[in-house]
């Protein structure tokens, strides 16, 4: 029997057929689609990894030979991943950073080249003071990293050498020792790898990068033809070129010495990675490791390395914290040199709250009362002083006592910084709240003689007629 079909049916048959070959070809063409993606992915991957194993075959990025005793004072377990994994971190890890600024008397054997000059070269060696100083913890499990700088003026022991300043004990016993004076200064904390970079690294590793933008908080004019040293910057916002930059890092020639010199060292960190952690980054390593190689002298793998900075590219800016050791300066008279000297009621509350140390001293009540706190007012608006007043009978009117006007910040702010200077970020919150307005930043920026500094900016004067209101009797 034939069965014939009419031509809406043929019509309709032929839509079906078309149909379900344009699907098909669809489907097709997206498994290819997905298929080039994945390759792509994998091709990516496969490069960085290619660039790093060829990085890692070719230089060894350890300078220092250790003894066994020595490595033993580091945590040997791996912290990054496996496998396609490489580049994951598996853990927190502390990390040692050291700036070293060494001269040829720092060095047993100084380069014949320095020897008839007239002045004091910087030379590519690590056994100097390490005149920067920091702790670094990156946790995968809190996604935040936390800096805490060392003032390199810290008095404190150094086994086998006595009572000194710290930045002697690299020059006394390298790297372990240095990780061992600095974990008995901390309370007793793990530090797991260490790197030491030194002054001719920092301006090429900068320079690898692209340069800094930053702000210039003042004019800094200095000059040390001992040892060639010249600094000449003008204020104001700016791009430093690694030179530059270094003249910023290395100026301290002002009333609050080595401690304004960490504050500016933050400010240029805060910059440096905002301007150049992202994924670009990871790509660039090989080319970077490749220029500053043989100034950097560390016991990270090349592996773990780019786990550092791929967390750090994934690393909200928020979580991003910059932390003092707590102390104060040595009074005149008070010893044979200046000194600064840590607090360690502080050290304890701080390295319980950021880095996980548990001690007697760190038990403190978890909310801090507005009365005990020290709240400075930084101005970066350039209004007059009495446009200051409603802002702090605000903070007076919700029980903060203490509040005072110090030296205003120099850069101008479009939104007001809320600085935990102690690194209690908990109270600078509670102030941000009190307010209404600003962002908190949990970094030590601010007035050394605080615990909360506001660095007021613009957002304030659209505040300030709804504060005023607020205030009135």
């Amino acid at each position: 029997m034939t069965i014939q079909r009419t031509s809406a049916e043929e019509n309709q048959s032929g839509n079906v057929s078309k149909a379900s070959r344009k699907k098909a070809q669809n489907s097709k063409s997206g498994r290819w689609l997905w298929f080039w993606v994945g390759m792509s992915g994998i091709a990516m991957v496969s490069a960085t990894a290619g660039a790093l194993l060829a990085v890692s075959l070719t230089s060894n990025l350890q300078q220092a030979q250790l003894s066994p005793q020595e490595e033993a004072v580091f945590d040997g377990d791996r912290i990054s991943g496996s496998g396609l994994r490489f580049s994951q971190l598996t853990r927190p890890v502390n990390i040692l950073l050291m700036g070293m600024s060494v001269l040829p008397p720092d060095v047993q054997n100084p380069p014949a080249e320095t020897k008839n000059l007239r002045y004091q070269p910087q030379v590519n060696s690590f056994d100097g003071l390490s005149d920067v100083m920091l702790l670094i913890k990156f946790d995968p499990e809190t996604k935040k990293i936390t800096m805490l700088s060392i003032p390199r003026d810290t008095r404190t022991e150094i086994e086998g050498h006595g009572v000194k300043k710290i930045n002697h004990a690299n020059l006394e016993g390298g790297p372990a020792l240095t990780a061992k004076t600095v974990s008995n200064l901390l309370n007793g904390v793990a530090i797991d790898r260490y790197i030491r970079i030194n002054v001719l690294g920092v301006a090429k590793l900068i320079d690898a990068l692209g340069g800094v933008t930053v702000y210039v908080p003042k004019d800094m004019k200095y000059q040390d033809e001992s040892q060639h040293l010249y600094i000449n910057l003008k204020a104001g916002k700016q791009h430093l070129n690694g030179d530059q930059a270094l003249q910023l890092l290395r100026f301290r020639h002002d009333a609050l010495g080595d401690i304004g010199r960490i504050q500016r060292q933050q400010m240029v960190l805060r910059a440096l990675m905002d301007q150049s952690l992202n994924p670009a980054t990871v790509t660039q390593l090989p080319k970077v490791l490749d220029v500053v190689k043989e100034n950097i002298d560390t016991n990270l793998a090349v592996e773990e390395l780019l786990a550092l900075v791929g967390f750090g590219v994934r690393t909200n800016r928020s979580n991003m914290q910059m932390l003092m050791v707590p102390g104060r300066f040595s009074e005149k008279g008070e010893f044979d040199a200046s000194y600064w000297l840590p607090n360690k009621d502080g050290i304890a509350k701080l390295m319980a709250k950021h880095y996980g140390v548990e001690s007697a001293q760190a038990q403190e009540p978890q909310t801090v009362e507005p009365g005990s706190l020290r709240v400075a007012i930084q101005d970066s608006t350039g209004s007059d002083r009495t446009n200051l007043r409603p802002l702090i009978r605000s903070l007076e009117k919700a029980g903060y006592r203490n509040v005072f006007v110090a030296k205003a910040w120099g850069e101008p702010l479009d939104v007001t910084h809320i600085v935990a200077q102690q690194g209690d970020g908990n109270s600078a919150e509670v102030v941000r709240q009190t307010l209404g307005f600003g962002e908190v930043r949990v970094e030590s920026t601010g007035n050394i003689g605080s615990d909360v500094s506001i660095q007021v900016g613009k957002d304030w004067l659209e505040q300030k007629a709804l504060l005023e209101k607020s205030t009135q009797p």
